[in-house]
């Protein structure tokens, strides 16, 4: 299959454009620059030089396409809608696979699935209107589908690293908040990325939850990531964590369980990476 994927030189790009292409479907990936092609030729793709606000042009290389696979951040919901547009009319019958998040569950009281109601942070409320209007494709003709990943480890533990672990390195102790005890819904990116692979075939209008199944308390992950780095721990509040992570801190508080169930059953994939902090703390 032709796959047309954006965000591919990021950390899930990288991963999923390898997964897609060991399965032997050919890619074509987004490009925005020198530095950003030179990623996903190594990751085995062919670049696109376009961004995301060039939409006639992410239109045109969904169109040569069979399916797509967005995963590029978006600076707004407006961006993500606008690229999400083009994108489907592009693929058409294609196989479209949108990006969205676990976060958009709120606090979970329990394990959690799919059927959840919504509770966004801040931070994430704007998705709800993207993913409506994605899925609302599926009845005219379109194959929309969803993947919402939980919170990524593995290689470069992306937002673990980059809010927590490198400005622990820089005050000398990773944080987490109150007595930690809030539960993080994590994913390794190999089995996401096995996961976007997978969706290609799921039917028009799925939602699919992209977690591990193994949900650590956010102490946990932080004493996993401070033996990693030779460090401490430290509680902040709340207030303490915004100040530092700005609106962020309120998804990172957030206490979630949740299940791929559905995900398996249906699409036959299972994570097999269920040691989150083994691999964090080594």
């Amino acid at each position: 299959m032709k796959v047309f994927l954006t965000g591919g030189s990021g950390y899930i790009g990288r991963a999923t454009i390898a997964e897609l292409v060991r399965q032997g479907h050919a890619v074509e990936a987004l490009a925005r620059s020198d530095r950003a092609e030179a990623a996903v030729v190594a990751a085995g793709a062919t670049a696109v030089r376009v961004g995301l606000t060039d939409l006639d042009v992410l239109n045109h290389a969904a169109a040569r396409a069979q399916a797509v696979i967005h995963l590029a951040q978006a600076t707004s919901g407006d961006e993500d809608l606008a690229a999400a547009t083009a994108l489907q009319d592009g693929v058409g019958g294609g196989t479209y696979v949108h990006t969205g998040g676990s976060w958009v569950y709120g606090d979970t009281d329990g394990v959690q699935d799919e059927t959840a109601p919504w509770n966004p942070p801040a931070v994430v409320a704007w998705r709800k209107a993207v993913e409506d209007a994605v899925l609302a494709r599926a009845e005219n003709g379109g194959r929309p589908v969803v993947v919402q990943p939980g919170l990524l480890y593995g290689g470069e533990n992306r937002l673990i690293d980059a809010f927590f672990v490198q400005p622990g390195k820089e005050s000398g102790a990773i944080p987490y908040f109150g007595d930690g005890g809030n539960h993080w819904a994590l994913i390794h990116v190999d089995d996401l990325a096995r996961l976007y692979a997978a969706a290609l075939t799921a039917p028009a209008g799925s939602v699919y939850l992209g977690v591990g199944g193994v949900d650590p308390t956010a102490k946990e992950v932080a004493e996993a990531c401070a033996r990693a780095a030779g460090l401490k721990t430290v509680s902040i509040t709340l207030d303490e964590a915004r100040e530092r992570m700005g609106p962020i801190a309120d998804a990172f508080a957030l206490d979630q369980r949740l299940t791929s169930g559905k995900a398996q059953r249906e699409l036959g994939w299972t994570p097999r990476h269920l040691d989150p902090l083994g691999v964090l703390g080594s």
